[in-house]
């Protein structure tokens, strides 16, 4: 007999077994177990329960396992940790319902048992990240929902763990000349609306917490960024400055920065994720200029220091706004240090600080010799994922340059690590500076990765080398801002390889994928609300639900129509930027009207020139304005026209006197619109 059959056997035994316990149990008492067990919410699931605690003379065996469940399924529904089983799972890779395992209610324990196992290994690199481990875990899991589905079939939520996708009850239909790309994009942006208005509506606190921990909970914003940036949403935004002011008040970041001592890429968070956004929500307020250049004091005064080569790194991995650890093992500059500096550089981009550009490109100078060393085994040309201080060599103390072994989940920093944090880094350091030693270590990857993409590298024959780095290498959203500033066919051959930038691209072909993968995104969203919000018990792992059904996730072979969500492209389609936000954006627009019932694409973005395409969906004109980052300063013509007819619908002039600038406009309803900027010699 097969595995497969041999499980299928079992739980129809063990279904048969559960009727058999059923039959022998009041009707009352079937009856409300049956409800609570297709339940397909907590709160009705623990409604039932509740309902059947109140049932005269149960048996005393199933009213102590009945007690036992009420109690952990209220606070599965209730705790304000929504991971407080994670610490408990770490330790023994399960959890201890202490039920009989004859009882009744052991489906539902597998219910909960199930989300406890598949949340927590998505949230663990250490075990998502091992391949044995994610299948073991990931076993046990669906072993528990079959288990579930097998004693209650109407549980769509437990079906959906099983790849059986809940359709969206909402419906965002288009008229019939509303251009694909419009209607996949709106569709998809109000559906990621729904997800970020559930989470306020029904998980965040008085204080501002959502329920990860304020250091999941600050990641929130990453994946709200193409209604939060993109558009501009009041109840959004409030939330927004809600959750970042209360970060920001806690008593560990009086100082500036964390005063807890933990890793980089965990202790910049608290600061980063939370002035970052506020930086391009409240741009002007000098709160967030003042915090920005505190964080650049901290690494000028405390965190970095010259090495042994008379290089300026920093001397660890782990330091706080009091100190720095001087653990050798620890003492490592990382490609995510980055983070910690993000408002920093977000603030030296907009501003061409002159302090700034001093202290960023003696770092940056220290990345560029490391990359162009062949050390270690490393090869010349690849930017490690550690530098060690205060000898400056790459890696760490480990026995491999590419393993740093500078932290306890040490996944974390292997390379390639957070590669992409660094190049972006790098690429900002060029365009502030225009010294293209910056570019080199981004141009010799490439060109390691162009060789990898046409087979012109042998196959790795051992982990660190220069096929097993190609490998490993992804620079498609730096290579795209680099297109993007300098329209240089450089990097085409190998952007064409890995499938480059789709937004902005207006001729047919590319048109046409664009709208393809909007709608794939759009589908993505318009299944599984629960496993983007009610499910979710990670806030860092939000959208993180579809690749469970990835190849080796709950099913060793993926399900290909659960497909994840592209919320770089519906970011970059709406605001030009041909890559992410998070380091050196470039977004070129913020539509400042919410993001409903609109679709927004950005066709050109040039110093003296910007277009677009808008379609409104309503039924009625909508007043709007749009807020323009990249102009160079000068004065400007805009006009919104109607292709269709050749009707000029608005237009105006104004003058760009500074980093941004204003122009209001009534969008037609139902009426594909194009608007275009003009600089006055254009």
């Amino acid at each position: 007999m097969k595995p497969r059959q041999f499980r299928w056997l079992a739980l129809t035994l063990w279904a048969t077994a559960f009727a058999s316990i059923s039959d022998g149990i009041e009707d009352d008492v079937a009856r409300l177990i049956r409800q609570a067990g297709n339940a397909n919410s907590d709160e009705a699931r623990l409604a039932s329960l509740k309902q059947l605690q109140q049932l005269p003379n149960l048996d005393g065996r199933l009213r102590a396992d009945l007690d036992k469940l009420v109690a952990e399924a209220d606070r599965y529904a209730h705790d304000k940790n929504l991971n407080y089983f994670g610490r408990h799972f770490r330790k023994s890779l399960d959890y201890d319902f202490g039920i009989a395992p004859d009882s009744p209610l052991q489906p539902m324990v597998s219910f909960y048992r199930g989300r406890m196992l598949t949340w927590l290994t998505l949230e663990s690199g250490g075990l998502w990240n091992n391949r044995n481990k994610r299948r073991e875990m990931l076993d046990k899991a669906r072993q528990c929902f079959e288990r579930t589905v097998a004693a209650f079939p109407e549980n769509r939520v437990a079906a959906m763990y099983l790849g059986r996708p809940i359709a969206a009850p909402k419906r965002y239909d288009a008229p019939p000349n509303a251009p694909a790309w419009a209607a996949a994009q709106r569709e998809a942006m109000e559906r990621l609306a729904d997800i970020i208005e559930w989470w306020i509506d029904h998980r965040m606190r008085e204080d501002g917490q959502y329920g990860g921990g304020w250091g999941d909970d600050c990641e929130m914003w990453r994946w709200w960024v193409p209604a939060l940036i993109g558009f501009d949403d009041p109840k959004i935004t409030r939330a927004q400055a809600r959750f970042s002011n209360a970060l920001l008040g806690l008593p560990h970041m009086q100082k500036g920065y964390s005063t807890i001592l933990t890793d980089v890429e965990h202790s910049a968070e608290d600061s980063s994720d939370a002035m970052t956004p506020m930086m391009h929500l409240d741009p002007d307020n000098p709160v967030w200029r003042d915090r920005a250049l505190r964080l650049a004091e901290l690494m000028e005064t405390l965190w970095t220091g010259r090495n042994e080569r008379g290089l300026m790194q920093f001397k660890s991995t782990y330091f706080t706004a009091d100190r720095v650890d001087p653990t050798p093992q620890r003492a490592c500059d990382t490609t995510y240090h980055p983070r910690a500096m993000q408002p920093a550089l977000l603030y030296w981009q907009r501003t061409g600080d002159a302090r700034l550009t001093r202290l960023f490109s003696a770092w940056m100078d220290t990345w560029v010799d490391a990359a162009a060393r062949a050390e270690r085994g490393k090869p010349a040309g690849v930017l490690p994922s550690a530098i060690h201080w205060p000898d400056g060599r790459v890696g760490g103390l480990g026995p491999d340059w590419w393993d740093p072994q500078n932290h306890g989940e040490h996944t974390l920093y292997q390379f390639p690590s957070a590669l992409s944090l660094m190049t972006h880094t790098l690429l900002l350091t060029w365009h502030m500076t225009g010294n293209t030693n910056y570019l080199a270590p981004i141009r010799s990857m490439a060109a390691l990765r162009l060789k990898h993409q046409r087979g012109q590298l042998r196959s790795s024959s051992a982990p660190g080398d220069d096929a097993w780095c190609a490998a490993r290498i992804n620079l498609s959203s730096v290579l795209a801002k680099h297109k993007f500033l300098t329209d240089s066919p450089e990097f085409d051959a190998l952007l064409g390889a890995e499938g480059g930038p789709l937004a902005g691209a207006p001729n047919p072909k590319t048109r046409a994928q664009l709208a393809k993968a909007l709608q794939e995104t759009a589908d993505a969203l318009a299944v599984n609300f629960e496993g983007y919000t009610s499910e979710v018990r990670y806030t860092d792992r939000v959208l993180r639900f579809p690749t469970l059904f990835g190849e080796n996730g709950m099913f060793e072979k993926a399900i290909p129509s659960i497909r994840k969500p592209n919320i770089e492209l519906l970011y970059s389609a709406a605001t030009g930027d041909p890559g992410d936000a998070l380091y050196f954006p470039l977004n070129a627009v913020r539509w400042l009207t919410p993001p409903r019932e609109l679709a927004a694409l950005v066709t050109a973005s040039r110093p003296d020139h910007f277009a677009a395409e808008l379609f409104h969906f309503g039924k009625t004109a909508r007043a709007m304005s749009a807020e323009l980052y990249l102009l160079r300063r000068g004065e400007y013509r805009f006009d919104l026209v109607a292709p269709q007819t050749g009707r000029t619908l608005a237009s105006g002039t104004f003058v760009m006197k500074g980093p941004r600038a204003r122009i209001n406009f009534d969008l037609p309803p139902r009426t594909l619109c194009q608007l275009s900027v003009r600089g006055s010699a254009g």
